[in-house]
């Protein structure tokens, strides 16, 4: 039994020695896997998609710096995991938020084609003609802006920008809708044409 106490307590010294003894150089190897974490994140689109995340992560390294400078090495690891904790956590992060996001601009594109579809069917019909010119400029001007839109939003998905590819197409796919109402509006409220006369 006393042997058996005797070497509980040698395990527990060496341990504590191997603690410190680990704890008496700078963590240089966790603090470049943190910054490499790190880098690995922002290349994933974290300063888009988890932006506080990764903040948390460079902090946490920069105070594992400081406590390098200091000399206090088991303070610097212990940021130094945190720091790489954090970055992975902000990549994957990223990655589902940058998923998310180009669902969404997807989404939105189509449902934008669509209402510009509709509108622009209904403003090249063939019994506009009969309306006043000024009566179209306005929905006319709207789906201008949409098409601009649409074309900005696929220019912004081609560098996989998707976040300002959604901004882009906010609320144009009701413009569109609306333009294609005004239309529809002004051919009801419009009298209709006379009649020919037969010869």
């Amino acid at each position: 039994m006393l042997s058996l106490r005797r070497g509980a307590r040698i395990a527990a010294f060496g341990l504590a020695l191997l603690v410190t003894s680990a704890c008496a150089e700078p963590p240089n190897k966790e603090l470049h896997q943190a910054q490499g974490a790190i880098d690995a994140a922002r290349a994933a689109g974290a300063e888009q998609y988890a932006p506080t995340e990764l903040a948390a992560a460079v902090k946490a390294l920069d105070q594992a710096t400081s406590a390098v400078a200091q000399r206090d090495y088991r303070l610097a690891l212990n940021h130094a995991l945190d720091s790489r904790e954090r970055a992975q956590n902000a990549a994957r992060e990223a990655a589902s938020g940058r998923a998310a996001a180009r669902s969404r601009a997807e989404r939105l594109v189509a449902e934008v084609t669509t209402a510009l579809a509709l509108a622009t069917e209904r403003l090249e019909r063939p019994d506009t003609e009969r309306l006043p010119k000024n009566t179209l400029t306005a929905p006319r001007e709207q789906i201008a802006a949409v098409q601009r839109a649409l074309q900005e939003a696929g220019a912004a998905l081609g560098r996989d920008d998707y976040l300002a590819a959604a901004r882009t197409l906010g609320g144009r796919a009701d413009a569109a809708r609306a333009a294609a109402a005004q239309v529809h509006a002004a051919l009801a409220a419009a009298p209709p044409r006379p009649a020919r006369r037969r010869r």
